[in-house]
């Protein structure tokens, strides 16, 4: 799934947590299983496996209470995620396990970090540690029929140099403040972020939907940069 004109679905930990809640919330009702996530600044990746529901209801389900609440909580209105999810069918172990690494490397590939242990909302950490969400034994199984033998083999495979592909999506460096705030001065010719403000309304809404959905920059970011309500750039 991708938000709508790139824009970002996770502001905050806050954000992230509740979508995994929601993954929790309706695994129990849904009986479907999940092998692997990620969470991306404007898109997510899951691996599952459909239980006593098809995968198009499960979606709904998961991303339906998920933008009911996000819009609550940022006053706004309207849809988040960009069209329906893509998806294709996993029909072998050699595939399971590329899709596996594929997810999990999504940071590492995004240039956020360095190794994929780092990044605190994917499922990697579940297979390490303990686990919460996350159906762990059948990848791991896969590995080794010793826990310990398997987790070590897991950790090895996921962090191999590959050129994996699956439903490729074009992953986008989140610029720093300094690069950000270079990028509204220059493109739009103002002495400084803040100068935005001083803008007629619609030359300053079409900035925040460029600023949102060609640079990637999130809610929080433009706030924190121009100056410019929260609420304001919501809504754009």
């Amino acid at each position: 799934m991708r938000g709508i004109n790139r824009q970002s679905i996770f502001e905050d930990q806050e954000d992230c947590e509740r979508f995994i809640q929601t993954m929790q919330q309706y695994k129990e009702k849904s009986r479907y299983e999940i092998y692997a996530y990620c969470l991306m600044g404007n898109h997510l990746h899951i691996l599952l496996k459909v239980g006593t529901e098809p995968l198009e209801q499960i979606m709904r389900r998961i991303c339906g209470s998920y933008v009911y609440w996000y819009n609550r909580k940022y006053e706004r209105i309207g849809n988040l995620f960009q069209d329906r999810f893509k998806s294709e069918p996993v029909e072998n172990d050699v595939y399971f396990l590329t899709v596996l690494r594929y997810i999990h490397q999504n940071p590492v590939k995004a240039g956020i970090l360095r190794e994929a242990k780092e990044y605190q909302w994917s499922s990697y950490s579940e297979y390490i540690n303990k686990q919460k969400l996350i159906d762990t034994e059948f990848a791991l199984n896969m590995f080794s029929d010793k826990k310990e033998t398997a987790v070590e083999r897991f950790i090895q495979y996921n962090n191999e140099l590959n050129a994996d592909l699956c439903l490729e999506i074009e992953e986008k460096h989140r610029l720093t403040d300094a690069e950000a705030r270079n990028i509204i001065k220059q493109k739009y010719n103002l002495a400084n972020a803040t100068d935005l403000q001083k803008l007629n309304i619609i030359a300053r809404n079409g900035i925040l939907k460029e600023l949102k959905g060609k640079y990637g920059l999130s809610i929080r970011q433009i706030e924190r940069l121009t100056g410019i309500n929260r609420g304001v750039v919501t809504r754009v």
